[in-house]
């Protein structure tokens, strides 16, 4: 019986290649799914052969902690360029997108805490 791999929601299109290429370099029997136009199945790599899963996943690991390593390398690196995004950039670059972000995070809190509020002046 198929083993699931690796869910592809919400993945790059890079990193779901790099994926791909990794499975195939090391030989692994493996398709892919697609969740279809009502979304009710599943984006995913699947592994045919249950008897490579725990290879399958040691490669995966391995493959993930190298990517984590390497983006924590590129932010460092983009961190003393002067690089990385800031609060402050992404309000200059996007004024529009974080005060309403602001404005919508302030309204949920604002709905949240009202009848807390209400209770108190009793």
């Amino acid at each position: 019986m198929a083993k699931l791999l690796f869910r592809l929601r919400h993945v790059t299109d890079e990193e779901a290649m790099e994926v791909r290429d990794l499975l195939a370099a090391h030989g692994f029997d493996t398709y892919e799914t697609q969740a279809g136009f009502f979304r009710l199945g599943v984006d995913a790599i699947w592994l045919r052969n249950p008897h490579q899963h725990e290879a399958a996943i040691a490669a995966l690991d391995a493959y993930q902690a190298e990517r984590l390593e390497r983006a924590q390398r590129e932010h460092q690196a983009a961190v003393e360029r002067g690089e990385a995004e800031t609060l402050w950039r992404r309000l200059a670059a996007h004024p529009l997108q974080v005060v309403l972000v602001l404005l919508a995070v302030g309204l949920i809190a604002a709905l949240t805490l009202l009848p807390f509020l209400g209770l108190s002046r009793t």
